[in-house]
Parts: structure tokens; C-alpha cells; sequence
């Protein structure tokens, strides 16, 4: 990777309004906290923990771990042997402490006006009954339990009522297809499914339970079954809640809405009210191993094959905690709201584990952010008082081109805070954010992390860090960054080369479920002694880290990290392809967006019909966000001698770039001006 020379722009301070009331008020400050986190992890984070319920303290070493390959298996511990609860810790701390009546969150639906809230009294009666409700249907300590539900106050209960009785939750975000959930299904094994009768996106209607219905049929058709599905009600009206091919009317505060129908399948399908009216509000918590699983969440591979990435108790209650409280600065007036779905990893752990460990009052919102117009955020935040605001790059940038009126006819002074999440955001919409949505008086936080990392691994601190726009800044506590080139060389100012991390931290992911060399492969093999993000950067001469985005084969859309070879698969699926390769294209909104070539088998013909058929299939197999925006056709593509796809030269074809750089190992150069002819005129 060259030396791009990249730009410093001018440093904007930490508002005072946030400096004088934060965590951590200078960069000295956070220098003397960062450089005891590194040098005397044990002590540092041992510290933290103290705040925490633990019932019995560690049998072993604090942090035990081994980051190189040629060493020996790769593994990271901490607090051996010490017993806690995360659900615990999220809930029944703060009632015990007298904060019970404190507003755990509000809720927002999909339509103005449809709304509600939680106390933490009322949120530890809930996850306590729905934890006697797993326990009934033959739930136990490490089974694996589905979840593919909207954005509602219950689907926080059932992720907290699996962590109560140390059984491991697998979200999965409810917008993936029948084929993926089918997949995210049977390779855990997973027997115990909640879900929802449907949820609205915006103006769209979603059949949730129509969805699971057919995994669980693909599930039993590869030889696995699922024993239970717990449906809760959301959209149906209680009076006609038990439905096979019945019209349904809209419950109250609904727009007019196509049917919603669903079919019933007992013993199996369970209504969660019915079970929830039956079950005890006394559950108490299994306490559980700093290092027994907690959660396993899917992410994209690029193999295309999703990775089940596996996060402990102790570690990630710790990271998830302690990166909320300084990266939002967290005061307990806050009212903060995290606009991500539950499914990611942003909200577990920046909806529910780090503002609920931190006894902070959150906002849940179930609809999109130009539903019923472009002023919803805003909206809310005037109506919920938000100080501390967290949303994606991509809605940013589209509510920016919307115009600033939108944002500015609401009162957005409570905000101290507003913080990016899923890519890197380009200064032109940080410097929107920063002067139009924060009207120059609240910190922009830009965070850099992963749902490997488990929190925020590189971030500004609202009160001390002098931030540039499009910069992530410097690392959080215990992460120690370096920029290395393909040789594993470490590299100079202003160079981009791979971000990687040479020690742990607490949140860090523990392996790939199932598949613990798959871990080490993907994330330990390529330089040895590090953990690999697959993201590229660069330190500027003031040692700020700025993120240039992926290197490997995966593309951020949306701040959805998508597998090249996982699109791929679904194109060559259609019965007129023989291969495909689909590379990152920039996006005005979504940041990237998926680029395809496709080559025809012999006696098929390429036509804009196919390509309508390959994107609904593309949708129907993953989901509708991995839609490609881009099809071409490709007669051949260009290819080493030795047969590998040279994807960064189909990245400058996507792009119309013709300085395709040294093609010297290319095995046919003819085919490069055959597919620059072909690009699409809308590319």
C-alpha cells in the first residue's frame, strides 16, 4: 500500500459543555488512564470490576493469553474462575440499589404516536418471568436460542432472560432471508426459536412469523428440527390473535395495512403472552463462569460462509460497560438513544448490555428514519429530551440530502453527544453532523470496531480528544493499534497498511463457534502475534488513526459488512451463470455498495431481465440489504495465470478508472477493454 499523503484538517475542540462535566476532561488525562491500561491491564481493568456484582471472585490468573500461532493454539482468558451474572448486573444491581422506578427505555414505534416505556422494576419482572418460560419448555445452561424479532422492549427481555439462565443467545437480525436464518439455524443446532407475528418498516409490512415457518421447514427438510417456536404479538389485536387464513383488522394507532396472516402450528408454535401469564416472577440468576459464552453472534465471512462469532461473560460485561461510560460520556440525567437494530452488534451492545450496566435510561426504536418523513429522528430526540445519539454514516448521509430543514424545525439542545457507528464517515457528512445536528455544541464520537471487538476499539472522548472530521482518533483503553504492510513491517506516517491489534482486550470475541481454527485463520494466521481486523489505515503526523475501510474481500453497505464470495454464491446459483465476482463500488449514501460481473454459460444470453432476476435472487438469499446496484456482464474476467480473480482491477472497472495499474501476471489482458466497453452508463 502507498503513501497517500493524506490531508490534516483543522483540530475542532471538545465543547465545553461536555468537558466540564466528563469522565475524562484532557488528553493528558486520558494518557496516563491509557498508558496504565496497556502496561498494568490486571490492575486497570481489575479496578473496573470492582464496580460489578461478582459472586465469587477469580481461581485463576486475571488474564492469561496467547495471540501467536506459532505458540500454540490461540486463546484469551480473563478472571479465570470468577462467577457473575451479566443479566444481573444489566437489571436487578440497579433495582437492589433503590433505581427500580428509573426509566429503563422508552419505546418508539413504527408510527408516531405508538409508543411506551419500561422501568427497571417492571424490566427485571419481565426478563425473570420469561426466564421461567425458557426453563419450562426445557431451556438449560448453554443451549442455543434464536432470536428473530423486531425492534420492541421484548426482544431486550429475551436476550436478557437467556443471560439470566447462562443460555446463549443468537440474534439474528429480522431482515435476513429464509435461507440465511435457515443457515444461522442448523449449523448451532439450535431447538428453540422466538420470533414475532410481523413488525413495519416504514410504509412495508414484514410477515416475521411466515419467515421462521419456512426455515424451520428447510431446517427439518436437512435433517434438523426446531422443538419450539415462541411467537409474540405485536401487530395482531388480542381478539384475534389465534389466526390460520383469517383477515385481520389493524390494532388501533396502525395505518391501514395489507392482511396479516399467519399460520399455527401446534405443539410446536407458542404464543409468549400465554406462556409469560403462566410463569413466576421469582427467577434467580445462574451464576456463570467469567469465561462461559454469553452470546454468539453471525457475521459475514469471506469464505461466504457466516461465522458464528462467540463472546464470553466477564470480558464483554466489562468492555461493554466501560466503553459506553466514556465514549458517551455517560451521566446518569442521559437520556441515550443507539438507533441500530438488536440484531447487529451494535445493539447488543450499545442498545441493551453497556447503557442497561451502566443503569442509563435508553430509547428502542422499531421504524426507519424518513418514516412518516425525514424529520423522525429529530422528532424524537425534541420529544425524549436525547443527549447522547448514536446512529450510522448511511442515515446520515441521507438525511442530509434532504436539507437541513428538516433537522432544524425540531430542538435538538439537549444533545451533547453524537456519535457514527458501521464505517468510516466522510468528513463532508461530519461536518454536517457536527453543524447542523449538533449545531457546533455537541462532541462528535466517529467509532471504529467490530462485532469481533465487542466495543469500540478506536474512539475520540467527547470531552478530551480534539477531534478531525473523518478521523476515529486513538485507541480506547487496552487496545494497542498498529499499522503493518503485507510483510508484517510496521509502517511510517501517512502510509496505509492493515489495522491490527497486538494485545487483547476484555470484549475481544473468544473463537468461532464450532470452528476454532476457522478463529485463528481468519484473524491470527496472517501476521502472526496479532489480531487481524481485515480493515486498512493509517496514522497521520499527529498519530490520529484514520480507517480507510476494508481490505479483504467483504464490503460495508450500509454499515452491513457483506461477504463478496457469499453474493457470489447466490448469483451463480441462477441456472444461466457460470461465475461471478462482485467488488465494493462507492455510494453517495450507503458508502459502498456491491458492484457484480457475471458470466453466462455457453447458449445463455445476457439481458436486463436477468439482471432483475439475479438481484431478487441475491435479496431472496440473503436479504434485501445485500442488493446488488450494479450488474454487468462479463464474457471473462481477468484472472493470474494461476486463475485467481484480480479484483482490484474490477474495482477500477466498476469505477470507469482505466490506470489499472501493473498487469503483468494478468493471463488475458484483452478481456479489461472488453469490460470497460460493457460498463452500465449509470455506473
Amino acid at each position: 500500500m502507498a503513501d497517500n499523503h493524506h490531508p490534516s484538517p483543522v483540530l475542532i475542540p471538545p465543547p465545553s459543555q461536555v468537558q466540564n462535566e466528563a469522565h475524562v476532561k484532557s488528553m493528558d488525562q486520558y494518557r496516563e488512564m491509557y498508558k496504565k491500561s496497556v502496561e498494568d491491564p490486571v490492575g486497570f481493568w481489575g479496578d473496573i470490576a470492582k464496580a460489578f456484582h461478582w459472586e465469587s471472585g477469580p481461581t485463576g490468573k486475571f488474564l492469561e493469553y496467547n495471540f501467536d500461532v506459532r505458540n500454540g493454539p490461540i486463546f484469551i482468558k480473563w478472571m479465570q474462575g470468577a462467577k457473575t451474572n451479566v443479566c444481573y448486573n444489566a437489571v436487578d444491581r440497579h433495582v437492589k440499589s433503590g433505581n427500580g422506578s428509573k426509566i429503563a427505555f422508552y419505546w418508539e414505534g413504527n408510527d408516531p404516536g405508538d409508543c411506551g416505556k419500561v422501568t427497571f422494576s417492571e424490566l427485571q419482572d419481565k426478563v425473570c418471568r420469561f426466564a421461567n418460560v425458557l426453563k419450562s419448555l426445557g431451556v438449560q445452561k448453554g443451549d442455543r436460542v434464536a432470536i428473530y424479532m423486531p425492534m420492541i422492549i421484548d426482544i431486550t427481555v429475551a436476550l436478557l432472560a437467556c443471560a439470566r439462565i447462562g443460555a446463549v443467545h443468537s440474534i439474528v437480525f429480522a431482515g435476513f432471508s429464509v435461507d440465511s436464518l435457515t443457515e444461522r439455524l442448523i449449523e448451532p443446532k439450535i431447538r428453540f426459536i422466538l420470533t414475532s407475528d410481523g413488525v413495519w418498516r416504514g410504509s412495508k409490512l414484514l410477515n416475521l412469523k411466515a419467515i421462521v415457518d419456512s426455515a424451520v421447514d428447510k431446517c427439518k427438510e436437512q435433517g434438523h428440527v426446531v422443538d419450539h417456536v415462541v411467537v409474540c404479538r405485536h401487530l395482531l389485536p388480542e381478539e384475534e390473535y389465534v389466526v390460520n387464513d383469517r383477515d385481520v383488522e389493524e390494532r388501533p394507532g396502525q395505518r391501514p395495512s395489507p392482511q396479516l396472516k399467519i399460520e399455527w402450528h401446534a405443539p410446536r408454535d407458542k404464543w409468549w403472552h400465554e406462556l409469560v401469564a403462566a410463569a413466576s416472577p421469582d427467577c434467580p440468576p445462574v451464576w456463570l463462569d467469567a469465561e462461559d459464552p454469553l452470546f454468539m453472534l453471525y457475521t459475514s465471512g469471506s469464505t461466504g460462509k457466516p461465522k458464528g462469532v462467540l463472546h464470553t461473560q466477564a470480558g464483554y460485561m466489562l468492555y461493554s460497560a466501560t466503553t459506553f461510560k466514556y465514549d458517551f460520556d455517560f451521566q446518569p440525567d442521559d437520556v441515550y438513544w443507539c438507533t441500530a437494530d438488536v440484531g447487529w452488534i451494535t445493539g447488543h451492545t450499545y442498545v441493551t448490555y453497556g447503557p442497561l450496566l451502566n443503569g442509563a435510561t435508553g430509547v428502542i426504536f422499531e421504524g426507519v428514519p424518513t418514516y412518516p418523513d425525514a424529520g423522525r429522528f429529530w422528532a424524537i430526540i425534541e420529544k425524549y429530551r436525547v443527549s447522547k445519539f448514536y446512529t450510522a454514516p448511511t442515515a446520515i448521509r441521507t438525511l442530509m440530502g434532504f436539507g437541513d430543514d428538516f433537522v432544524t424545525k425540531y430542538d435538538r439542545s439537549s444533545l451533547k453527544v453524537i456519535a457514527t457507528v458501521g464505517e468510516p464517515i466522510n468528513p463532508e457528512a461530519w461536518l454536517w453532523y457536527y453543524n447542523v445536528v449538533g449545531n457546533k455544541q455537541a462532541a462528535v464520537v466517529d467509532t471504529f470496531w467490530q462485532t469481533e471487538t465487542g466495543g469500540h476499539v478506536i474512539t475520540p472522548f467527547p470531552g478530551a480528544t480534539p477531534t478531525k472530521p473523518g478521523s476515529a482518533t486513538f485507541p480506547f483503553f487496552g487496545v494497542v493499534p498498529i499499522i503493518l504492510n503485507e510483510e508484517g513491517k510496521e509502517v511510517g506516517v501517512d502510509v496505509e497498511g492493515y489495522i491490527v491489534f497486538s494485545q487483547p482486550w476484555p470484549g475481544v470475541m473468544r473463537t468461532v463457534y464450532g470452528d476454532h481454527q476457522r478463529f485463528e485463520t481468519t484473524y491470527f494466521k496472517k501476521f502472526p502475534g496479532y489480531y487481524t481486523t481485515g480493515d486498512g489505515g493509517y496514522k497521520d503526523k499527529d498519530g490520529y488513526i484514520w480507517v480507510t475501510g476494508r481490505i479483504d474481500d467483504m464490503v460495508n453497505v450500509s454499515g452491513h459488512l457483506l461477504s463478496t464470495a457469499e453474493i457470489e454464491s447466490a448469483l451463480v446459483e441462477h441456472p444461466t451463470v457460470t461465475e461471478a465476482a462482485v467488488v465494493s463500488h462507492p455510494h453517495s449514501i450507503k458508502g459502498e455498495c456491491t458492484y457484480c460481473f457475471v458470466t453466462m454459460k455457453n447458449g445463455s444470453t445476457y439481458s436486463p431481465e436477468l439482471a432483475v432476476e439475479l438481484i431478487k435472487q441475491v435479496r431472496e438469499k440473503i436479504g434485501p440489504f445485500a442488493q446488488p446496484d450494479f450488474i454487468q456482464e462479463a464474457p471473462g474476467l481477468p484472472k493470474t495465470r494461476s486463475g485467481k480473480i484480480m479484483r482490484r482491477v474490477l474495482r477500477k472497472i466498476a469505477i470507469g478508472d482505466r490506470n489499472i495499474g501493473d498487469v503483468t501476471t494478468m493471463a488475458d489482458e484483452s478481456v479489461v477493454d472488453i469490460l470497460f466497453k460493457l460498463r452500465p452508463d449509470t455506473a
